[in-house]
């Protein structure tokens, strides 16, 4: 899984996601080949959620950095 994380970006994981979900919606597989698509798509719901949550702590970071910046007076007010 570790490698999976830093394998796939998220634009790609999603896709790939997407597909798996399509397929298993579609039908027409085995119970085997079912299992196979949804244990993928663990797989891969899982390193869309690494990046999400990677991005999220980007964000709240340079917000609190802003909001810092703003508390001491030298940030700028766009507005």
């Amino acid at each position: 899984m570790a490698e999976t994380n830093t394998a796939l970006g998220y634009e790609q994981a999603r896709d790939e996601l997407i597909e798996v979900v399509r397929r298993l919606e579609a039908g027409g597989t085995t119970l085997e080949e079912s299992l196979a698509l949804w244990e993928r798509g663990e797989e891969l719901a899982q390193v869309c959620r690494h990046w999400l949550e990677g991005a999220r702590a980007r964000l709240d970071s340079a917000l609190a950095a802003r909001e810092q910046a703003e508390e001491r007076g030298d940030g700028r007010e766009d507005g």
